[in-house]
């Protein structure tokens, strides 16, 4: 039986455009039917487009992918791939972004050592990244807090009529969610602003 090529691509939110990884797959010759996209979050990272791919590969079969990163969330996930995809189902893997990691060439013994230590290197380095990224992005948040920032929608100013409400509420002749709907705001937002928050 002939061997078969299949690309897959994988964006991490349903925002994120795949464009750029279809296009390098295109270039590469991969027909459209043979090209599998999940669009989905890191998070939970249930690929389905991912799984009916690997049912679907055979020995011999190639997987093109544009980076590494494409095949799993950190190092753990990314080297499990990799040896289900090149040891389990005995297919190829190229990855366009890294030439050394395609296991189409040099076969041998060494050949198949340096692919295991480029593998291994480069994904330690994209999970450092996402980590680096991580504590960038909360020191960054920290940071814009501390000078005084604030996140999040804008706070409503609170109307003159408040006031007057909110004795009303104090000696009970009003309750929260009357108060509430007289100002046109939810109840806790009313309780919110008489605690003085």
């Amino acid at each position: 039986m002939e061997s078969q090529i299949y690309g897959y691509v994988r964006v991490s939110t349903k925002e994120q455009n795949e464009e750029r990884q279809l296009i390098a797959l295109r270039e590469f010759q991969i027909p459209p039917k043979k090209i599998y996209i999940d669009k989905l979050s890191g998070k939970d990272f249930n690929r389905p487009q991912y799984k009916r791919l690997l049912k679907k590969l055979r020995e011999g079969d190639v997987l093109v992918v544009k980076s590494i990163d494409r095949l799993g969330r950190n190092y753990v996930e990314i080297l499990e791939q990799w040896r289900v995809v090149t040891k389990e189902k005995q297919a190829d893997i190229v990855v366009l972004d890294m030439p050394l990691l395609d296991t189409r060439r040099n076969r041998d013994l060494t050949g198949t050592l340096i692919a295991d230590i480029v593998l291994q290197l480069l994904s330690y380095v994209a999970q450092a990244e996402r980590e680096n990224i991580r504590q960038r992005q909360a020191e960054g948040i920290a940071a814009a807090k501390a000078r005084g920032v604030r996140f999040g929608r804008p706070r409503k100013p609170i109307p003159e009529e408040f006031y007057v409400l909110r004795e009303e509420w104090l000696s009970r002749r009003l309750s929260s969610r009357e108060a509430a709907v007289r100002l046109s705001i939810a109840q806790d937002t009313f309780l919110r602003w008489v605690r003085g928050k």
